[in-house]
């Protein structure tokens, strides 16, 4: 009989590697990567352009242009874009983020061919109608000011604030004022030089062996645009730790509480020790956060600590709402586990117990072939190395208990870190 107090025993994560992605330089400029799979009869599109925050003239610019793409273009109207994806099944959107922006096609492999026109009109031809454009910034005004009732919303801001300064686009807050002014013309200016093919990285995957040519020849023709140089810093080099930050919420009964730094990015020789010692201190349900703060101390639902990488500049950010006058507390809770870090030996039992839920995790998210051209857009946005997964995994086996102290105490310091508390004034 199967004795269900004993856990299974855990075995080593076999060497990985992600499929290989064959890479096909476009004449409009474009790069069409591809990584084929079929075994489920789907596709993914998606085309993405330098266009985002980082590559905007104006504040807000990046994301008015994308999300105004579904608006309608000079052959179609919004109501039939979208019905035209419904009757198909099929998911069409686009997001602007940081560092880029994105639009992304979800559909079964029979009806790319069709779709395909579709994607192509929508990239090319937006029309920016007027009515469409007020629309969508009114309700983006009224969505963030709704977001700013909230003190997770608030704290974030500010810390994103403190940590890569208000005037850049990693740091800068959203003004209502500024996106209310943008105008059909500043968007289709932008459009024209940020969506041009010549910036586009092309990625195709799952069940595409029949609609790869098709795919190939539809973006190797088309406006070209501009090529954009890589932008320059996003302003991440004035920071320097300074005192807590209070965002007074009135009538708030919680606060919220953000505490990190700037973090080195994925291509220093410390990154892959880095991830674990994060997910030591706070990166899974059975972490130093979690037990102390949430299991022991009873003062939050959940609390955690990740990497926020970007490309022009990664932060550390630990994140919890508690009680308003739990704040203080909480936030010397979090300065002593971090202390802790940098005095103490991570026990053998617990450094194996993160090791294989990294491990694990990490095996789990490649279980798709979506999810393996994630992890492939990552190599390709952030120039990392082929073999980065593969080190991913052998730095993750090999380290000790002593190298995360060593790091601990060269990363963690307390005094190193922003901290922003918002909700009731202290």
């Amino acid at each position: 009989m199967l004795d269900r107090t004993l856990a299974p025993p855990v075995q080593p994560l076999a060497r990985v590697a992600l499929p290989a992605a064959e890479v096909l330089a476009l004449p409009s400029g474009a790069r069409l990567h591809v990584l084929a799979n079929d075994a489920q009869p789907v596709v993914r599109l998606q085309a993405v352009f330098r266009a985002g925050k980082l590559a905007e003239p104006r504040p807000g610019l990046a994301s008015l242009t994308a999300r105004m793409l579904l608006e309608g273009t000079t052959t179609r109207t919004a109501r039939q874009i979208a019905d035209e994806v419904a009757f198909y099944g099929a998911s069409l959107e686009c997001d602007a983020g940081f560092d880029r922006s994105t639009l992304t096609l979800y559909c079964l492999t029979r009806h790319l061919p069709t779709l395909l026109p579709l994607v192509l009109d929508v990239l090319q031809n937006p029309a920016f109608p007027a009515d469409e454009l007020q629309q969508l910034k009114t309700r983006t005004i009224q969505n963030v000011r709704v977001e700013r009732q909230k003190t997770s919303f608030l704290a974030s801001e500010r810390f994103n604030e403190l940590l890569f300064g208000a005037e850049t686009p990693y740091g800068r807050p959203f003004d209502a004022n500024a996106y209310q002014a943008l105008t059909a013309e500043e968007a289709r200016a932008f459009h024209q030089t940020a969506y041009g093919l010549a910036n586009a990285e092309i990625f195709l995957c799952g069940d595409v062996a029949t609609d790869q040519a098709l795919v190939a020849d539809a973006f190797s023709t088309g406006p070209a645009g501009e090529a954009r140089p890589a932008p320059g810093a996003a302003g991440q080099s004035g920071f320097a730790p300074g005192t807590p930050s209070q965002v007074p919420v009135a009538g708030s009964l919680q606060a919220s509480i953000r505490m990190g730094r700037l973090w080195p990015s994925p291509t220093h020789p410390d990154t892959h020790r880095l991830k674990l010692l994060v997910n030591v201190l706070g990166g899974y349900f059975g972490s130093r956060l979690m037990r102390n703060i949430r299991e022991d101390k009873g003062l939050t639902y959940g609390i955690y600590a990740s990497v926020a990488p970007r490309e022009e500049g990664a932060s550390l950010v630990i994140g919890t709402d508690v009680k308003g006058e739990s704040a203080g507390f909480a936030v010397s809770e979090i300065e002593m586990e971090l202390r802790r870090l940098q005095d103490e030996l991570i026990p053998a039992d617990e450094l194996e117990t993160v090791k294989n839920y990294i491990l694990g995790k990490f095996a789990n998210e490649l279980s798709t072939v979506f999810e393996q051209c994630d992890k492939y857009k990552n190599l390709v946005f952030m120039g990392l190395p082929a073999d980065y997964y593969t080190e991913f995994v052998q730095q993750t086996e090999a380290t000790d208990a002593e190298t995360l102290r060593a790091l601990a105490q060269q990363y963690l310091a307390p005094e190193a870190m922003q901290t922003v508390v918002a909700g009731p004034a202290a």
